[in-house]
């Protein structure tokens, strides 16, 4: 099933294949020419290649790892003390390294308790066990963490951007060309602007669309609809960290579009006592568009009045 995903796929196995500045994809290759993996802190943008990295070190230092995602609450605990407790205890079986190494995938989604077990776990097991922590956001990582681990940012600065953004054009349209799909460059290029730097979501994306076995303008046009239908699901359950989220990720869309396409998909989701309250609210943030000081919080009102004024079904 794995091998089905391109993200998976297409993953990187080694260092140098993976699409990073040279002063951060230095940095793990000196772990590389060293042989041996310290704890890390891994920070950065969601889909930016963090958890591609940790398994590329293991990988290619021919080292032991078994992932935890942070984000699976309910059993994160339970693995944690029973299955990750046994993993960094036990000998490893591989031939390279000795050294095992656990991987919290999404660290940043545990709790302040948890994370203090974590912190407990690296000293319990410092000689035989490594920790590599990914997150999206470091400070809600617990300073205790911080100090035990090498933190490493994954953020790419202005003048990195276009270099970045090239090499991983240059990836899709290998990929794309061994999947047998064709393909328009310009509209590869306006993707990876669109959705920079998540490439996680710039290649799900592609696959998703590639069912067609053409990839043109058309995907823009989906994506934006796929789009919309999340939003209003976010709308009906007042969830307004969503609704604020998806506002900050779609703010490369035109407003005006965004705005439209909301108003043809609520006549189906709305009670009808709510239509005529949506329809003026969305003509009044549309006309705001052509001289407000910030499209963001204009959108998000619009979106909040929506969300506090009208019934949904």
């Amino acid at each position: 099933m794995s091998e089905f995903l391109w993200v998976e796929k297409y993953r990187p196995q080694k260092i140098e294949d993976c699409i990073l500045p040279s002063r951060i994809k230095d940095t793990f290759q000196q772990i590389v020419d060293q042989g041996q993996v310290p704890n890390l802190l891994l920070s950065g943008t969601a889909g930016i290649g963090k958890t591609t990295v940790a398994k590329a070190l293991c990988k290619q230092l021919g080292v032991d790892s078994y992932v935890i995602n942070g984000s699976d609450e309910g059993r994160f605990l339970d693995t944690v003390r029973s299955q990750a407790k046994n993993f960094a205890s036990t000998v490893s079986l591989l031939g390279g390294s000795s050294r095992k190494v656990i991987i919290i995938d999404e660290a940043d989604n545990t709790t302040h308790d948890v994370q203090l077990l974590l912190r407990g776990f690296i000293e319990e097991f410092h000689k035989t066990c490594s920790f590599i922590f990914t997150c999206n956001f470091k400070n809600k990582i617990i300073e205790p963490i911080h100090s035990r681990c090498s933190c490493i940012d994954f953020q790419i600065q202005k003048n990195e951007k276009q270099q970045i953004m090239a090499s991983f054009f240059g990836r899709l349209n290998t990929i794309l060309e061994e999947e047998g799909i064709a393909y328009e460059k310009k509209v590869i290029a306006e993707l990876i602007q669109r959705y920079f730097p998540d490439w996680r979501r710039v290649l799900n994306e592609l696959q998703r669309y590639s069912t067609s076995g053409n990839i043109d303008t058309g995907i823009l046009a989906a994506m934006i609809d796929t789009n919309i239908d999340q939003l209003v699901d976010f709308l009906s359950r007042k969830d307004y960290g969503s609704v604020r989220k998806w506002v900050v990720d779609n703010l490369d869309n035109d407003p005006n579009i965004i705005l439209r396409n909301l108003y043809d998909s609520l006549y189906e989701k709305l009670e009808p006592s709510s239509i005529p309250s949506a329809v003026l609210v969305i003509a009044k943030y549309q006309y705001q568009i052509a001289f407000v000081a910030d499209q963001e919080i204009n959108l998000l009102a619009a979106l909040t009045e929506i969300m506090v004024e009208c019934q949904f079904k």
